[in-house]
């Protein structure tokens, strides 16, 4: 070895040494992940049905990853005040997201323009849960079944009327999906609330409602309104004489309400990877199901990718139906 190449092989070691070095601590961090509180922004109200998955979630979460969950509500503007916030945060995996398939299938086609990008801004981690919504009626309504239904629908144009919880959300647009599939015409009554709107349908004052299945549920069980069929392509097991609106009589009709987690797009490969493997473990425990079961919930657990491919799928079905009903918020 000549005294003229030690020193630039010597360079090259000590450079080598450092680059090494220069990794270490994002791959410590990584591997030590979560070293802190983990923040899950919830885009509507505490109490909901979208509140109270996160909470059953962020429970678990816990146990599983050692680390406090804090569930963060920031309602509004149908779910894109607490998107826009979560899109924001900075992208370590500690900022968490429960989307909906309002925040991440409808709301783009509904608002001229988001605060955020479904898919731009966000990384999914997997979907959590599947709620179907329950076409029901006041029982004192002369149709029984979803044949029924139409056919009166048929012979009294615009006379069926169908409350919603607003313009734009599942449960309108479920029914503007049956009226395009069913070939009906039917009024929309929008509401500023699921509760409000229930309330009407309990009382006479509307027809039919595509509820989401928590609410409706228990109104069933109580004889206070009538289950005709369910929204799903496949029936509720706590409902299973009731048929699926596909199977009696709409052939490929499917509107479920869905909830998915989320995180910043730019998160490390391997912290997407310990979140979504941690999901996993927790959307197969007994206990999460059967809590998620009584609120008429099933739940859902898939890999990144494919719960990606979901919402593509969900954003391109939900275009034409809100571009046909017509609705629009700002």
């Amino acid at each position: 070895m000549t005294s003229t190449n030690f020193p630039r092989r010597r360079a090259l070691a000590v450079a080598a040494t450092l680059a090494v070095a220069a990794t270490l601590p994002g791959m410590a961090l990584a591997q030590a992940y979560p070293t802190k509180a983990i923040t899950m922004v919830v885009p509507f109200s505490a109490g909901g049905t979208t509140d109270i998955l996160a909470r059953i979630v962020g429970k678990a979460l816990e146990g599983e990853l050692g680390q406090p969950v804090v569930i963060d509500n920031k309602a509004g503007a149908g779910g894109n005040i607490g998107a826009q916030q979560a899109a924001r945060a900075k992208p370590d995996g500690y900022t968490l997201f429960m989307g909906t398939v309002g925040t991440h299938g409808i709301n783009e086609s509904l608002y001229r323009k988001l605060p955020y990008s479904p898919l731009g801004d966000f990384q999914p981690i997997t979907r959590v849960a599947m709620v179907p919504n329950l076409l029901v009626a006041h029982p004192s309504r002369p149709y029984k079944t979803v044949k029924e239904l139409i056919e009166f629908a048929q012979k009294n144009p615009g006379k069926v009327n169908y409350a919603s919880s607003g313009s734009g959300t599942s449960i309108h647009l479920s029914g503007e999906m049956f009226k395009s599939m069913a070939k009906v015409d039917m009024m929309h009554v929008p509401y500023k609330g699921s509760a409000p709107a229930v309330a009407d349908l309990l009382g006479g004052q509307t027809d039919i409602m595509f509820d989401n299945m928590p609410s409706a549920f228990q109104h069933v069980k109580a004889g206070k309104l009538r289950a005709i069929a369910v929204t799903t392509d496949k029936r509720y097991p706590e409902l299973p004489d009731v048929p699926t609106i596909a199977e009696a009589g709409v052939p490929g009709y499917n509107a479920t309400s869905w909830f998915g987690l989320f995180t910043n797009r730019k998160v490390p490969a391997d912290v997407l990877a310990k979140l979504n493997d941690a999901m996993v473990k927790i959307l197969a425990k007994p206990e999460v199901i059967k809590q998620m079961a009584e609120q008429g919930a099933v739940a859902h657990p898939e890999k990144p990718a494919e719960f990606e491919a979901f919402i593509k799928a969900e954003t391109a079905k939900w275009g034409p139906v809100v571009k046909q009903s017509g609705a629009t918020v700002d």
